[in-house]
């Protein structure tokens, strides 16, 4: 008699592992993008473009370039662990709260350009948080 055996099939869970990889990287590579900008015109043009203070500029492009390296190591690592993953999203919803906070009390004087700015971030941000999340339930 012959007995059939079944393996599970992995390839759901390395295709999962795949896209929250690719996720990760490219919100790492955005973010980074996002905080050197900040960093680079640091000298006030955005504050005047934008509205948002030159301590909000420095000290946001700051975190989100530490944010970006962390997100390129953990992407690299051969095994990505969930709950930095967890922290990831945790901190990419948190961002979006703060965006809508500052839109809704006014808490900076910002211009159309730093409207646009604020909301386009927030969206961008709320979507990597989303495809994070995603990427967690396929890698189940």
């Amino acid at each position: 008699m012959t007995t059939l055996t079944r393996t599970p099939d992995t390839s759901a869970l390395a295709d999962g592992t795949r896209f929250l990889r690719t996720v990760i990287r490219l919100d790492a590579v955005v973010t980074g993008l996002a905080g050197l900008m900040l960093l680079a015109t640091g000298l006030g043009a955005v504050e005047n473009l934008s509205g948002i203070p030159l301590a909000f500029q420095t000290g946001g492009g700051a975190f989100l370039i530490a944010f970006a390296a962390g997100g390129l190591v953990l992407a690299s690592r051969p095994r990505i662990p969930r709950g930095l993953v967890w922290a990831m999203v945790v901190v990419n919803a948190v961002w979006v709260v703060d965006c809508a906070v500052v839109l809704v009390a006014d808490l900076m004087p910002l211009t159309a350009f730093g409207l646009v700015m604020m909301i386009g971030q927030a969206v961008v941000v709320a979507v990597f948080a989303e495809l994070e999340y995603i990427g967690l339930r396929k890698t189940r």
